[in-house]
């Protein structure tokens, strides 16, 4: 059996300005993960995931296709993930196997509610990664990124790809997002093996390390939130106010830049208020496109943040799920802790995780 598991994610800042070609933002990964476990067999395959026990599929190969028994299934990310992950086996001149593959996540709370770490990248990466290791196919970090974004972006069609990159090189990272329209021309334009070798416009992944004082606070509303749709909703604000959406995007590109300043010289003084800086511009971008981001709960977890020293925001797409405080480790957080437990805000004691080895 073959067992390998992908981080999740929190966006620190830069998010919606990061779908755009070339725009930062900083993204975290976390020690909660997906985990793919994959193993031969003989005649029917399954796929089985601890998250939908009722919904696990069968399937028989008929030369280098996969047959289903059922249509209608959950598993869109996984099995976009194994159809790209294949296609590059069979270009390598792999033969296809018959497998189980058995999919557990970290990511939902007990009760299954979405903690938005970003789950739908961490299964397509952690897909990727096992079957890597079933077909002995050579994968570096770029590679990875590659295929999994790939696989991630058929399926969904938006968004950065951002939590893809954080699942794939771990820790914490300034991601630079690549042209979705290239690339999807030039998947109907240039075979999978040149489009791995190739560059891609306007990507970029640098590793950060953050200030050895500096500690990364997660508060969970409980309420999760559909990033998808409101990536949608701001595109568009972004048809009906153009103008206002062109300031947005070089305010985000100014903030984040003088952010990745503050990790490269260290500063938790100019990480936090920069932090704070990048609220206030998404913030504007909520009220132009007309889009809730900090609900009333959020609002709430990040006032209580900021009165005991720390710098706050929303993280990721908002409308719920998760807010993020970064705060320098001397600082007492007692009371904060108490606050938000009166208030039902959850502390997700999560910690970051490097991704050294595939």
């Amino acid at each position: 059996m073959i067992t390998v598991k992908a981080p999740g994610k929190l966006y620190i800042a830069g998010e919606y300005a990061v779908v755009e070609s070339g725009y930062p933002a900083i993204i975290v990964a976390l020690n909660q993960f997906v985990s793919a476990s994959i193993e031969k067999t003989e005649n029917v395959g399954r796929i089985v995931s601890e998250q939908y026990h009722e919904n696990s599929i069968s399937w028989r190969r008929q030369g280098s296709k996969m047959v289903f028994d059922n249509r209608d299934n959950p598993f869109h990310y996984i099995l976009s993930a194994i159809n790209l992950t294949e296609e590059y086996a069979s270009n390598l001149h792999k033969e296809l196997g018959l497998y189980n593959l058995y999919i557990n996540s970290d990511l939902d709370s007990a009760d299954g509610k979405k903690y938005g770490l970003g789950s739908s990248a961490a299964v397509t990466v952690a897909t990727i990664k096992a079957l890597a290791k079933f077909y002995h196919l050579p994968l570096t970090k770029d590679s990875l990124f590659k295929l999994a974004a790939i696989a991630h972006f058929d399926v969904q069609g938006n968004g950065s790809l951002g939590d893809i990159a954080a699942s794939v090189y771990g820790g914490w990272i300034a991601y630079h997002s690549f042209n979705r329209d290239w690339l999807f021309a030039q998947r109907r334009q240039t075979s999978l093996m040149d489009l791995l070798e190739m560059p891609w416009p306007g990507l970029d992944v640098e590793l950060l390390t953050p200030p050895e004082d500096l500690e990364l606070m997660i508060g969970w509303t409980g309420s999760p939130a559909s990033t998808s749709h409101l990536v949608d909703k701001v595109a568009m604000g972004k048809v009906r106010d153009q103008r206002e959406y062109q300031v947005f995007l070089e305010e985000s590109k100014a903030c984040l830049k003088e952010m990745i300043r503050g990790f490269h010289d260290q500063s938790i003084t100019v990480i936090q208020h920069q932090l704070r800086v990048n609220r206030t511009i998404l913030k504007k971008l909520a009220d132009f496109s007309q889009v809730l981001i900090e609900t009333p709960i959020l609002k709430e977890m990040i006032k209580d943040a900021e009165m005991a020293g720390g710098a706050a925001k929303s993280s990721g797409a908002g409308g719920g799920d998760c807010g993020i405080v970064l705060i320098n480790k001397n600082r007492s957080i007692d009371t904060l802790l108490k606050t938000w437990k009166d208030k039902g805000i959850r502390q997700l004691k999560f910690n970051v995780h490097n991704v050294t080895e595939l």
